[in-house]
């Protein structure tokens, strides 16, 4: 026995002399024997030439005998990082059948509509961005998860740690056919048409991370990996015809890889969303934020570890005694770009391992969660491409309880999480760049405000606006005729051309209406203070912003912008510098303020064209031939033509029906035959005037060195001073038809001038056709107003009459 006892002990020292011999001479264990079976196959068996059969066999065997060589070191590097890394082992599984029947009876009447409202805005947003090749467009119609839960931990639940990180692992499945998910696309060539794309089941099987944070005042989740995805589609038409999926190849395989991608890039790990647990909900919900990011320096920057590959580094030599790689790393020039949505801001070029940048950027997010992503790149003198090194990201997220939560991934996938409890608290982060080894990067938070869409915003402390309550709800109906005024004040740091020159202008564009400013010649910071008027548009639109160099042959496009207008209340004046998108640098300082529409509906705006002064000459003369076109929403008048001078004066009055709409002023230059030609224009502001009271303004011209009008403005309301009866002065119809006769009879006197040849005839005869058509069309608004305003006071007059007691209305009856 005890023989064989020291027998079984030499053989285990033997084993493990040859381990540790191969681990030491990889080549050593085969190189023998191999030459041996080549010298006896030689010799007794067949030749050289039969012998890549068993090469290949060899080579194959060696293959495999690596591969389950590098599988078993994983796995014995994994548990050991479990057991001696964590410094916490798993715990036993728990199972959470209370879960479960908590979810079921929560998720039709709170979960559901929370999380389809949540989840359609995403899918939303998706679709814009990414179409089948058989789709042309595609928009969601209606979306509801329906009232069958996902079930979590399945086979239990698991709590493990990291450091003083604690993870739960649970199961995540989801297997329901009661959705309803409604998609309406535009089918391409071939298939020309629309159809109905309905998504009825939905399969989603994996497993879940849960790690709370910030003292659990807020936890984040993910998934391990890309969970297993099915869905299944109808597709049809419409109404209760429906085809098979396969009907449209390649429809669901697309949508498949569309749940599947948006998963992976939001919540698989290493990337993780965030739920928070406010202690107290203020029930305020956050439409967008003013952020500071201070890119404050990065450390421990290697070449090799951030470029990841041998064959990038030079060839390692000595000078006076440094290798050049640590040379390479002593040198290298660095920036770091910085993106938000589609705002993107960069540092200047830094040298050395360890650069400084200390950059302060103005970031505008326009949701209440969104994700800072750091994008480190070497910027090489002699090349002209920048080379990607390494990038990082922060996550930030709007807390119900009017703070701020951001959160990233440390080294070895850990968590990092900063929490701000007001706006104007500085967040500083230390967060690694991707990738081991990497270096890190410091940057510097602040939260100047968040903006509601109840009107108020945080900024250092939460202070309630008298007007709104204290859940946030508001004290206007949105899209009730409200006008909003923008004012462009002036501009920052915008980009020059190649030249150096930079003669910028700003378009704007809400809703369908457009509105630009004035160009400004050679300055990167211009100055505009020019407002523009725009009627309120419910659902969320934004007010599009392009920023223009002009140019010869064509202007150059140096930046554009988004501004959410939600939230501004009447009565104050929101001061925001927007930064410019998809540019290095530029910014504009725009002030926001919302009105309410003056407009009755029962009156009408008298508008008297006094005169103009120092107009421009347009002609070559040195004199111009001016009128005015009066635009007052879809209404277009225009005054007489004042032939040959700079100073007319047209006493003319017009009237609209008060509807609230901009009234613009385009003072032109008459032609008889080239085209007029504009000296000047103007927008009359009349909506906040007490009624019936004259309000009389010189306005300076717009687009030109000079040049004033001179008008008089009412809003007329009838009942507090009513129109001249009918009877004092001749209708409107009568003049309309008196006007048409003289138009009849400026006809025959044209046809009289042409056979003529009298140029200076024609001109003058043309200018009295336009001036009478016009005043026709004056009249017949005239017109359709008094019929207007009479049906309203038959209304008014009806209403009284079924409100008045039974008694009077018998009594009137009879009399």
């Amino acid at each position: 026995m005890v023989g064989r006892r020291r027998r079984v002990f030499n053989v285990s020292e033997a084993i493990e002399f040859l381990n540790q011999l191969l681990v030491d001479n990889p080549l050593l264990p085969f190189l023998i024997p191999v030459v041996l079976v080549v010298w006896a196959v030689e010799r007794w068996i067949f030749s050289l030439s039969n012998w890549v059969p068993l090469v290949v066999a060899v080579w194959a065997t060696i293959q495999y005998g690596s591969y389950k060589r590098r599988i078993l070191v994983e796995d014995l590097n994994k548990k050991w990082k479990q057991v001696i890394v964590n410094k916490s082992p798993i715990t036993p599984i728990e199972h959470c059948e209370w879960l479960n029947k908590l979810l079921m009876e929560i998720w039709p009447n709170y979960l559901n509509p929370k999380l389809s409202l949540r989840f359609s805005s995403i899918v939303e947003k998706r679709l814009k961005h990414r179409k089948s090749g058989l789709i042309e467009k595609i928009e969601l119609q209606g979306f509801s998860l329906g009232s069958s839960p996902p079930v979590l931990g399945l086979h239990g639940t698991q709590w493990s740690a990291t450091g003083d990180q604690k993870i739960m692992r649970l199961g995540f499945d989801w297997d329901t056919t009661d959705l309803s998910i409604m998609l309406l696309a535009k089918l391409a060539k071939p298939l020309l048409g629309t159809a109905r794309i309905v998504i009825n089941s939905l399969h989603i099987k994996g497993d879940l991370l849960l790690m709370p944070i910030l003292d659990g005042r807020a936890f984040l989740y993910s998934f391990i990996s890309p969970p297993e995805v099915r869905i299944g589609v109808a597709f049809g038409s419409g109404g209760s015809q429906s085809l098979p999926a396969t009907e449209l190849p390649g429809v669901s395989s697309w949508l498949v890889k569309l749940f599947t991608d948006t998963l992976v890039r939001t919540m698989v790990e290493p990337r993780r969303r965030c739920y928070s647990l406010p202690a107290v909900d203020l029930r305020k919900k956050a439409v967008g934020g003013v952020i500071y990011v201070t890119v404050i320096s990065a450390s421990k920057l290697s070449r090799s570890s951030l470029k990841g590959s041998p064959l990038r580094r030079q060839q390692s030599c000595s000078i006076d005694g440094i290798s050049e790689e640590h040379l390479d790393d002593k040198y290298l020039q660095t920036f770091v770009e910085v993106e938000l949505g589609e705002l993107t801001r960069r540092t200047d070029v830094r040298v050395g391992s360890s650069p400084r940048w200390d950059s302060l950027f103005n970031m505008i997010l326009h949701e209440d969660t969104g994700t800072l992503r750091f994008q480190l790149y070497e910027s090489t003198p002699s090349n002209v491409k920048y080379d990607y090194l390494a990038s990082c990201e922060i996550k930030m997220k709007y807390v119900a309880d009017d703070s701020t939560a951001f959160w990233a991934i440390g080294s070895e996938s850990s968590v990092i999480a900063k929490h701000a409890e007001f706006c104007g608290k500085e967040v500083e982060m230390v967060v690694p760049f991707e990738g081991a080894n990497s270096g890190e990067l410091m940057v510097r938070l602040v939260v100047k405000e968040w903006q509601f869409t109840d009107g108020s915003h945080s900024s250092n402390n939460f202070r309630v606006s008298p007007q709104q309550s204290l859940y946030g709800s508001s004290n206007f109906a949105s899209g009730t005729g409200r006008k909003i005024n923008i004012t462009v004040v002036e501009g920052k740091d915008l980009i020059a051309n190649k030249s150096g020159r930079c003669d910028p202008y700003v378009k704007l564009q809400y809703g369908k209406v457009p509105q630009r400013t004035r160009t400004v010649p050679h300055c990167s910071s211009p100055t505009w203070n020019q407002k523009f008027e725009f009627d309120e548009i419910g659902g969320g639109e934004y007010l599009k912003i392009k920023c223009f160099n002009e140019e010869t042959f064509g202007d150059d496009n140096i930046g554009n912008a988004r501004v959410s207008l939600e939230g501004l209340v009447e009565g104050s004046i929101r001061d925001v510098w927007v930064p410019l998108e998809k540019v290095n640098t530029g910014e504009l300082r725009l002030l926001l303020e919302v009105v309410a529409n003056a407009g009755s509906g029962n009156g009408w705006v008298e508008l008297v064209l006094v005169e103009a002064r120092d107009l421009i000459a347009a002609d070559l003369r040195g004199t111009s031939d001016p009128y005015v076109r009066v635009q007052y929403g879809s209404l277009k008048k225009r005054t007489k033509v004042m032939f040959k001078t700079l100073n007319p004066q047209w006493n003319q009055t017009l009237e609209f029906p008060d509807d609230g709409s901009p009234l613009e002023l385009h003072v032109k230059d008459h032609n008889a035959l080239l085209p007029t030609s504009s000296i000047g224009d103007c927008v009359v502001e009349y909506q906040r005037l007490p009624p019936n009271q004259m309000a009389d303004k010189w306005i300076p011209l717009q687009g030109v060195k000079r040049g004033e009008i001179h008008v008089q403005i009412t809003r007329k309301i009838p009942e507090i001073q009513r129109r001249p009866s009918l009877e004092s002065e001749p209708s409107s119809l009568i003049k309309a038809h008196q006007v048409s006769s003289q138009m009849k009879q400026m006809m025959n006197k044209l046809e009289t001038q042409i056979e003529d040849g009298n140029l200076e005839g024609l001109s003058a005869v043309v200018s009295e056709l336009e001036s009478l058509q016009d005043t026709q069309e004056e009249y017949m608004v005239q017109l359709e107003t008094e019929q207007m305003l009479l049906l309203n006071k038959i209304t008014e007059l009806g209403q009284e009459f079924f409100n008045s007691p039974p008694s009077l209305r018998r009594r009137s009856s009879h009399d």
